[in-house]
């Protein structure tokens, strides 16, 4: 049996709910009770492997405290040039990384950081450890 593979879009407005909902501290079973749903629908939601219907979309804007918009920022779209360059496919990476509970983690830590110059630091810390994990196999 072929497995479905989720639509891009789909994809992408689950990644943002995901991302806001860890940004608001919101867990996968709270948001689900407040919607109605199990934790699992709010996964497969999250996922893509759900569409979210536009009513329940606003639903989830309402309660994430965004504009139905949000989810939509960034996403990707059929009628651009495959193998371009582009701002949304240039930025699928952070998306993908504030999605995560590590970036949700590290950014929430990093803009509590009031100093520019230690702000600067960890950068160039994190970009030195980067460097050091990407050059051994």
């Amino acid at each position: 049996m072929l497995k479905k593979i989720p639509n891009p879009i789909d994809r992408h407005v689950g990644s943002r709910v995901r991302m806001r909902r860890m940004l608001a501290g919101v867990s996968q079973e709270k948001l689900g009770e407040a919607l109605g749903l199990t934790f699992q629908q709010v996964q497969k939601y999250e996922k893509g492997a759900n569409r979210i219907s536009a009513s329940r979309l606003q639903q989830i804007a309402k309660m994430l405290d965004v504009p139905v918009s949000f989810f939509f920022e960034g996403a990707p779209s059929g009628d651009m040039p495959s193998g371009g360059f582009s701002d949304a496919a240039s930025t699928t990476y952070i998306s993908d990384f504030l999605a995560t509970s590590e970036g949700v983690q590290l950014t929430k830590a990093f803009v509590r950081i009031k100093s520019g110059q230690v702000r600067r630091r960890v950068i160039d810390l994190v970009e030195a450890i980067a460097e050091e994990h990407a050059e051994k196999p």
